[in-house]
């Protein structure tokens, strides 16, 4: 099979490699798609290695094509979403059966069900609650995701964010109640506007950027919540924490490494694709084949006009 292996910083190479062996509580996955999570691309650019190769790719969808002796649950020919640990750039991939969740009939390149599993969790730690005002910082991919949840939730003002005239786009076309481009407007003169000057009730912050964490409590009201979304790898960052104690903002970190809390998250994710009341169409915006994947990481990178979300696919389709 053809593996996408990562020899140096923004360096790929698509060799030959084995067929994964099945263990017994593991399905053998033929892939259809791998989604580029921005989590990656400090591994892409060699920061906070201890060394290559690396073997990247999580965010894997595919159809079961062997299963191991112990797995109950799957078929031979089902379509599903999977959370890879790792090696996810790849014809196969052998993962427990655990990480799997049914796709039925979403497409397979949107049936990325581990980002939504995060985006699932950030918006239920929160407890975004009926009529509360929200603001979400960011609109690329994940940003996405966490306005259509919270609007899900019944929020009566959401409020998107973000520099990229096209995010902003992409954000009122999801049903943004109002988009701030932040270059040329105050968000805090905005929602000070739209809540009699009493801030957010809740604000996601999912730029993985200091600018944004600066923002965060000027935006937000007394007793309100600060939810970090953004990957905050790599060089510190610093929050005015003595403003933010003295406004009691209740202080979410909602990144998420317990398995059974990340299942979870798959599960009620696929649930709202395949029901439709969430959706990824409009989100994965470039598609690449397999030999092209160090292309991908870098338009995942640079993010062009109308960049949300790139996936690598098995059958070579790009756009």
């Amino acid at each position: 099979m053809k593996l996408a292996v990562l020899t140096a910083p923004a360096t790929f190479e698509v060799v030959d490699a084995p067929v994964p062996t099945t263990k017994p509580d593991e399905v053998l996955v033929k892939v259809a798609a791998c989604g580029v999570c921005t989590s990656e691309l400090d591994l892409w650019r060699g920061i906070g290695t201890e060394g290559f190769p690396l073997y990247p790719g999580h965010e894997v969808s595919g159809t079961v094509v062997e299963i191991g002796s112990a797995v109950a649950g799957f078929s031979v020919g089902d379509p599903v979403a999977v959370w890879a640990t790792g090696r996810g750039f790849a014809e196969y991939v052998a993962v427990k059966a655990e990480y799997c969740r049914a796709a039925g009939d979403v497409p397979l390149d949107l049936a990325l069900a581990e980002p939504l599993a995060c985006s699932v969790n950030a918006v239920e730690l929160a407890d975004v609650r009926l009529g509360d005002d929200v603001v979400v910082i960011g609109a690329g991919y994940m940003g996405n995701l966490v306005q259509q949840l919270v609007a899900a939730r019944g929020a009566r003002h959401v409020v998107v964010a973000d520099t990229r005239p096209d995010a902003l786009e992409r954000a009122t076309a999801l049903g943004a109640s109002r988009v701030v481009d932040v270059r040329t407007e105050s968000l805090p003169d905005v929602v000070a506007g739209l809540t009699g000057g009493r801030g957010a009730d809740i604000t996601f912050e999912v730029t993985g950027s200091q600018r944004a964490l600066d923002v965060l409590g000027q935006v937000t009201r007394m007793s309100g919540k600060v939810v970090v979304v953004g990957y905050h790898q790599g060089e510190p960052r610093q929050i005015p924490l003595g403003q933010w104690n003295w406004m009691a903002f209740q202080i979410v970190n909602a990144h998420f490494r317990d398995v059974a809390t990340i299942m979870r998250g798959m599960t009620v994710g696929m649930k709202l694709l395949q029901s439709g009341q969430l959706s990824m169409e409009p989100l994965v915006t470039h598609r690449f084949g397999l030999q092209d994947v160090g292309t991908a990481f870098r338009t995942a990178d640079e993010k062009p006009v109308g960049f949300a979300k790139a996936v690598v696919t098995m059958d070579g389709s790009r756009a």
